[in-house]
């Protein structure tokens, strides 16, 4: 079975973020990047079928160079080889493209990724992937077992979970509790040096959306603390200031 993760490269949660070029752009100056972590639970759970069933498992990223000590921390977790698409991942349809692009060429059995990136939370790639290959789109898979051909899911719906079976191939959107995160261990980053890392360029340029600015979030207003035996002035401030009621 050939498994092909697709993964993010995400600025930390915890890093302070700005924006440059009139608010149009990311300024990745000094900020930390990780894998998504969405994406973190997908490798994971393709590394623990390879050690069950012998498959291989492909990390492909679409990003600049600046992406590549993702890439190699996603070898060092199991991955057996990996492939950068050498482009800004400008629009989720322009990702999406790409990532097709790669499936049609080596016909992977299982396309696994985050249900969605932390930095624009679209959710929209697996859909657009398992479209454009002709082929079924799950998500958020939960928990994940491969019977020979056929591919045994749970994914969490609007109040509860729903039990799924369906033939391989398949894209699957993962999230927690589908597998426990990797963290690499020394072996793992020593062989992560001289596993196989291909660049390729991208196919075409199709965009469906283009940013016109980004903005902060407006700061949080002061806090009114009101006593409790006062509940009519509770009442007034929640009826004219609050709007709520």
């Amino acid at each position: 079975m050939k498994i092909l993760v697709c993964v993010t490269s995400v600025p930390d949660t915890t890093t302070k973020i700005a924006f440059t070029d009139g608010n149009t752009k990311l300024n990745k100056a000094g900020v930390q990047f990780i894998t998504g972590p969405y994406d973190d639970y997908a490798l994971a759970r393709a590394v623990e079928l390879k050690e069950k069933s012998g498959a291989t498992v492909t990390v492909l990223n679409v990003g600049e160079s600046d992406t590549e000590p993702v890439i190699r921390k996603c070898l060092a977790i199991g991955a057996d080889d990996a492939i950068r698409v050498n482009a800004d991942p400008v629009d989720a349809y322009f990702v999406a493209e790409q990532i097709a692009a790669i499936a049609k060429e080596n016909s992977y059995d299982l396309i696994l990724m985050g249900r969605e990136s932390i930095d624009y939370n679209g959710g929209q790639v697996h859909g657009i992937v398992a479209e454009m290959l002709g082929i079924p789109s799950i998500s958020p898979v939960m928990k994940l077992d491969i019977d020979g051909s056929t591919a045994k899911m749970t994914r969490e719906i609007e109040g509860g979970k729903e039990d799924l079976e369906a033939n391989l191939p398949l894209v699957l959107g993962c999230q927690e509790p589908i597998a426990e995160w990797k963290i690499p261990n020394m072996r793992g980053i020593m062989s992560a040096r001289t596993k196989p890392l291909k660049v390729v360029q991208p196919t075409g340029n199709d965009t469906l959306t283009k940013v016109a600015n980004y903005e902060m979030p407006a700061p949080r207003g002061a806090v009114k603390m009101i006593p409790a035996d006062q509940a009519e002035t509770l009442i007034q401030l929640l009826r004219t200031e609050a709007k709520v009621i």
